[in-house]
């Protein structure tokens, strides 16, 4: 009875939002099919009790207790790390709410099903947060690739939706099937699947035991790319800027947002955790990447001329910083990507609802703008807005005494404890370059000139609290870092058992 009290303990937020999921799935379809009740309603009110539901979620992870026990079997584990990264998720998912629900009637998306399919999205994250075992992993990330998949597709009148949808079920299936067949390739060769147990079975094995295997560094290689690729990091990118391109811009949102921890978790967990015998191996293939996704994410964005696609690029480079952290292995290194990935988060939060925020009238409609020209006069029509984008670029740029500058330095000093040199020198000369197509952004809204007479639509309330609530962290993390850095040492303790 014990036993069961702690399982069910571990996973209780996780319970309650399938339950939810399940009253509101039964609610809308009820209220579909009557004539009482139109779409729009239905879609507004569903909408609001998903709000509830998040909330709710929320409370229950902040008053839970953080136990170090693994439950169900081994099949899932709950420390301090999983209950932080519950908290940074669902904390992020209220701002992506706030920050979509405009988008939602300005776009006309009746549809309740687009909520559910959030709802199981968090939910299949929260599972992949704490999964402790191959089948686990399996499990949850065929889990929420099968709700993205659909929401990449939702706007069904458009066509670039649909091929978005498409691209990503096809190349996400190529990833899955590579993720299986390094976990069954790893099974058969030692007969475990538990991450726990993989770390005791390979522990003290020297360098040239490790070279003994080359089976399990092959089946390592393949789940690393499997997951390296959910993390669009680079030379597995390819899906990324079509896909953030063709999907609503709230979904490219939720995509760029909220799985980044929960995929950097699956990583450190199997990596750091499980291989960390195989260090000298898995640290070439890392570093690789993080300097790859650096140089493509910093060279494809200057030939960017849509929104979407270039804040895809820019998010691959951020990914190489998560990967250069990554590289190091060491509890400073694990910190740092806990770091970054919370003022990632607050970055991109702030940067898309600006995005959706700034729309321009076109008698009798308005539109969301689209291409990164739009900006050109923004400073004349909308100071406020202009003023807050500039202060997120610098920050993603690396500016001081800005947060996003804080979260480079962290990375970059872990790594050069690691003696990785010449990678922190390419990724500053990276960085540097990186400055120009943010800098050309900013020169675009202060110092071009529009031909044409522009009027922006009106901010709502919920899209102006996200920003202001995004850029406070931005423009005051410096006054006390510890804030966050003593909360993500805490949350990388776990990984050094």
């Amino acid at each position: 009875m014990t036993s069961f009290s702690y399982d069910m303990y571990s996973i209780l937020t996780e319970i309650y939002m399938i339950i939810s999921i399940c009253v509101l799935l039964i609610y809308g379809v009820l209220y579909s099919t009557s004539s009482k009740i139109g779409y729009p309603l239905l879609t507004l009110n569903i909408g609001w009790l998903t709000l509830q539901v998040l909330i709710l979620s929320i409370l229950l992870v902040f008053f839970s207790v953080p136990l170090n026990l693994v439950s169900w079997n081994c099949f899932l584990m709950h420390d301090f790390f999983v209950h932080g990264a519950k908290l940074v998720i669902l904390f992020s998912s209220v701002g992506w709410y706030f920050m979509s629900f405009s988008y939602i009637s300005n776009e006309k998306i009746n549809s309740y099903e687009y909520w559910i399919l959030i709802l199981l999205a968090l939910v299949a994250i929260l599972f992949i947060i704490q999964a402790y075992d191959l089948l686990t992993v399996y499990l949850a990330v065929e889990f929420q690739s099968l709700a993205f998949y659909v929401l990449a597709s939702f706007k069904r009148t458009s066509e670039f939706s649909t091929e978005a949808g498409l691209k990503y079920f096809i190349l996400g299936a190529f990833s899955s099937a590579l993720l299986l067949f390094g976990s069954s390739t790893l099974y058969g060769l030692t007969g475990l699947t538990n991450l726990g147990d993989f770390s005791k079975f390979f522990t003290g094995m020297g360098i040239n035991e490790i070279y003994a295997y080359p089976s399990v560094i092959v089946s390592l290689t393949f789940i690393s790319v499997a997951f390296l690729f959910k993390l669009s990091s680079a030379p597995f990118h390819m899906w990324s800027p079509d896909v953030y391109e063709g999907s609503p811009t709230p979904v490219t949102a939720f995509f760029s947002i909220l799985p980044k921890l929960a995929v950097l978790s699956l990583l450190l967990r199997f990596l750091v955790f499980s291989f960390h015998d195989f260090f000298p191996l898995w640290e070439n293939l890392v570093i690789f990447c993080a300097a790859l996704s650096i140089l493509v994410g910093t060279l494809s964005a200057f030939s960017q001329k849509k929104w979407k696609r270039f804040i895809a690029y820019s998010s691959i480079n951020h990914v190489g910083f998560f990967l250069i952290a990554l590289s190091t292995g060491e509890l400073e290194g694990i910190s740092s990507i806990v770091f970054y990935a919370i003022i990632y988060i607050a970055m991109m939060l702030g940067t898309f609802s600006f995005v959706i925020s700034l729309r321009y009238h076109c008698y009798p409609n308005h539109h969301q703008i689209r291409y990164l020209k739009d900006l050109t006069s923004l400073s004349k029509v909308n100071p406020i807005l202009a003023l807050t984008l500039t202060l997120l670029l610098f920050s993603m740029a690396g500016i001081p005494p800005l947060a996003g500058f804080f979260a480079k330095i962290f990375v970059l000093l872990s790594s050069l404890q690691n003696n990785a040199y010449g990678l922190v020198v390419f990724s500053i000369l990276m960085s540097c370059i990186a400055c120009f197509y943010y800098i050309r952004l900013i020169k675009s809204m202060y110092f071009d000139v529009s031909r044409a007479l522009l009027v922006t639509y009106p901010v709502s309330k919920l899209n102006s609290l996200v920003m202001g609530l995004s850029i406070f962290p931005v423009l005051f993390l410096f006054l006390d870092i510890e804030l966050i850095s003593m909360f993500t040492t805490r949350m990388a303790l776990p990984f050094l058992g």
